[in-house]
């Protein structure tokens, strides 16, 4: 039997006695706008900086979005005493390098996901800040947003009973560009780092690291994952995901239990709805949604008020989000690209 209402998880609302910290920010890309946007719309976090590696693009973006100055380097960003926190949008096979520097500057980092292109990668990101006793977190904003908060309740509560499946996608029509930075060989491109990652964390939040990594798929002409769909077993349980950068996908996903099973609404990984159904065909689901008015990309300012509730706390990572955790998923990640041959 469903219940008759949904948990009220405390969520990441602006402030609740969190730091108003000080961001710069490492990018000026399209996520580095809707972040901007985001935190400046709906946190207590106030962007003081930007670079890029074209200071007019910086200029650009510091005037578009009146963050205080825009910076010709990286290293003048990350001598800015102002700046407590870092947030690297650049592309992700630049996050090794700038996330290092940065945690050297002494800066707390959100480091756009995925955290590193290799579980190797990650973990000298992770050592380097346990060293240097500053926060790391990975963007990955799903995690934050109110429908994670509620789901993770309806499972602790046990409305799902035993949880034996995630069943996920995300696709998205990328291969017609060539020049498209998830074709590039050797710089993290392919479905899985860019999109298959959500599927991959969504299973991992519900029934932690697989015992066994299963993936066919195919590969582009340059010799990056295009499709994929990885079976990762956990005991008797059995998840299936699936990603794709030649098409866009429904990017649904549904978490099964013996007792009820949550329908997330496509796409699950930004603000959407989920159902609430039990095996009973003809019994009414329960629906949830989300109802404070965050919606799409301004779902992004969820994980900067977190980080910041975070660091106001004195923790060195996100509890929902562990550091230990991000390294599994990528070692998922790369387990299924050697298994594809991806270059």
């Amino acid at each position: 039997m469903l219940p008759t209402s949904f948990p009220t998880p405390e969520l990441f609302l602006p402030d609740r006695g969190e730091p108003s910290l000080r961001w710069g920010v490492v990018g000026t890309g399209w996520i580095a706008g809707f972040f901007v946007a985001a935190v400046a719309a709906h946190t207590a976090q106030r962007v003081v900086a930007v670079t890029s590696r074209s200071q007019e693009r910086a200029r650009e973006f510091a005037a578009r979005h009146g963050i205080e100055r825009a910076h010709a380097s990286i290293e003048g960003l990350l001598d800015d005493a102002s700046v407590d926190v870092v947030y690297v949008a650049a592309p992700q096979s630049e996050h090794l390098e700038i996330g290092l520097r940065a945690i050297a500057a002494g800066k707390h980092v959100l480091m756009e996901k995925p955290l590193a292109t290799s579980a190797g990668d990650a973990r000298r990101l992770v050592d380097a800040a346990t060293a240097a006793g500053v926060f790391l977190m990975e963007a990955m904003w799903s995690r934050y947003q109110p429908q994670a908060l509620v789901i993770r309740e309806l499972i602790a509560d046990g409305v799902l009973g035993d949880v034996r499946s995630v069943i996920a996608d995300h696709g998205q029509a990328l291969a017609a560009d060539p020049g498209h930075r998830l074709l590039l060989p050797g710089t993290g491109g392919g479905a899985l780092l860019d999109l298959g990652i959500y599927p991959i964390q969504l299973d991992s939040m519900v029934l932690g690291a697989p015992d066994s990594v299963t993936a066919v798929g195919s590969l582009t002409p340059s010799g990056v994952d295009a499709t994929s769909t990885t079976i990762l077993t956990h005991g008797d349980e059995q998840s299936t995901l699936t990603t794709s950068l030649l098409t866009r996908t429904p990017t649904v996903a549904s978490i099964c239990g013996t007792e009820a099973r949550i329908d997330l609404d496509g796409p699950f990984h930004i603000p959407t709805a989920f159902s609430v159904r039990t095996p009973d065909l003809f019994e009414e689901p329960l629906r949830w949604v989300d109802d404070t008015g965050i919606g799409l990309m301004d779902g992004l300012a969820w994980e900067a008020t977190a980080l910041a509730r975070y660091v106001g706390e004195g923790r060195r990572e996100s509890p929902l989000h562990t550091l230990a955790e991000t390294v599994s998923i990528l070692e998922t990640i790369d387990e299924a690209r050697r298994q594809l041959g991806a270059r």
